[in-house]
């Protein structure tokens, strides 16, 4: 019989060089899979998790609270709470290597309380206060432009997009109130609410307070119009119910577990904020000492969430920007918050919540020395970044104080200067945490609030 040819032979052997170079690209897929998969389980590769269950700090505390009162706009630090009597010897002179004229400023400072701190007669409640505040006079940056500035102050940078520093302090600490957002922004723009790459559950709730409002109207949609709460908490477990399924058959994931939590927080709020809101609740006499406007209203309001367990409160209290007529501008806008934020640490003090409340006040920037032209009643002053000011009480700051100096006419920083990273820093630490090790994995990198810069200002600590 004659056996046909099959043709049935081997392949001719390939050689490594050849295998290396037909397979490379799917060896390199799967190392790289290798390398992610445990980033795709778990990105948030940090050992708190996304929740805002309360957590104990790691460090020795005072402070639980914090209530950040935005200064938007830049106010003078000469006209406030830097005194440079020695400017009035060179009233009008021009400065050397700068524009306009030396413009010391048209305001009276008062040495006041026992510790002597020198404030402005534009905040004459405040200045009752003297012995609860810390004033830090040598801040300084290199941004004298709002969009930036402002950024920075919030963020930690000036250009990217970086959670706040209330989303930080939620995400180190949780909230005692599970029944309202542990961060809750009372004006203001986005970049001192925003959470960034943290979980969006450490973002803070936008709000339209203000008074008189509907306190079921502070919060958008916070009460359903359609669907009664029986309905409602049918429809959460339900959610629930897939979504557990979804992290025990695919995958782990913080986000998801970021919104069932926030759709669960949304359901508790419905009671829970319309009562916080409502400042009617409180008596004629404390409602009178915070004043009848609606930043005196805002303070109040403040209060009332940090009473409740409101881990971070953001209040914007702008209006700063005075380039002009800083006599009639300042003195106005210093009367705005002068008797909320006096009545807003005695108030917090009287109920023993002081202690452990973080206040703090200031803005993007402060003031130049000088003014444009001729110094007369239209005068004002310019932005600069190079010298500003803040102010800080309760949650275990030292009062009665001032920290860091500026050279005699406020235009430089002379001694202990503090750039905004520094102030950061000081701000985690009176909260408990080291800034260097809070911190959170996103796209390959532990990011920080401080990112690589940062230094405790301990002189400030009591």
């Amino acid at each position: 019989m004659e056996i046909q040819n099959c043709n049935n032979s081997l392949p001719t052997p390939t050689s490594r060089r050849d295998f290396l170079r037909q397979t490379g690209m799917s060896m390199g897929t799967i190392a790289f899979g290798t390398m992610v998969a445990d980033y795709m389980v778990n990105p948030a590769k940090a050992e708190i998790s996304a929740t805002l269950k309360p957590r104990q700090a790691p460090l020795p505390a005072k402070a639980k609270h914090v209530i950040h009162i935005f200064a938007g706009g830049a106010p003078s630090h000469l006209d406030t709470f830097d005194y440079k009597p020695g400017m009035k010897a060179y009233a009008e002179k021009s400065q050397g290597g700068g524009g306009g004229v030396l413009f010391p400023t048209p305001f009276e400072f008062k040495k006041s309380g026992k510790s002597g701190l020198e404030i402005s007669e534009i905040f004459p409640k405040l200045q009752e206060q003297a012995d609860e505040m810390c004033v830090i006079r040598s801040l300084h940056s290199d941004l004298p432009a709002h969009g930036p500035a402002a950024k920075l102050m919030h963020t930690g940078s000036a250009i990217l997009t970086k959670p706040c520093l209330g989303s930080w302090v939620l995400y180190g600490l949780g909230t005692e109130s599970q029944d309202l957002p542990g961060f809750v922004s009372l004006g203001g723009g986005a970049e001192g609410r925003q959470s960034a790459f943290l979980p969006s559950i450490f973002q803070g709730a936008k709000t339209s307070f203000r008074p008189g409002a509907p306190s079921n109207k502070v919060i958008a949609n916070l009460q359903s119009e359609f669907t009664t709460e029986e309905a409602q908490r049918k429809q959460l477990d339900l959610v629930h119910q897939l979504n557990e399924r979804h992290m025990q058959t695919v995958q782990k994931d913080e986000q998801l577990e970021a919104r069932i939590e926030s759709f669960e927080l949304a359901f508790r709020m419905q009671t829970a904020a319309t009562d916080a809101f409502d400042i009617s609740k409180e008596s004629q006499k404390t409602r009178d000492m915070y004043g009848k406007s609606d930043l005196g209203a805002k303070l109040l309001c403040a209060r009332r969430l940090v009473e409740r367990g409101v881990r971070f409160v953001q209040v914007d209290a702008g209006g700063w920007d005075h380039h002009t007529n800083i006599f009639t501008s300042a003195t106005r806008t210093g009367a705005a918050i002068d008797t909320p934020a006096a009545a807003l640490i005695a108030d917090l003090k009287q109920r023993g919540l002081l202690d452990q409340t973080l206040i703090i006040w200031g803005g993007e920037f402060g003031r130049t020395p000088t003014t444009a032209g001729r110094v007369n009643q239209n005068s004002g002053r310019d932005h600069h970044s190079k010298a500003f000011c803040c102010w800080m009480a309760g949650g275990g700051v030292k009062g009665g104080m001032h920290y860091g100096e500026t050279d005699e006419i406020g235009s430089q920083v002379a001694a202990d200067g503090v750039d905004i990273h520094d102030l950061h820093a000081t701000i985690l630490r009176l909260l408990g945490f080291d800034h260097t090790k809070l911190t959170y994995r996103y796209n390959g990198r532990d990011f920080r609030l401080t990112d690589n810069f940062g230094k405790v200002v301990n002189k400030v600590i009591a």
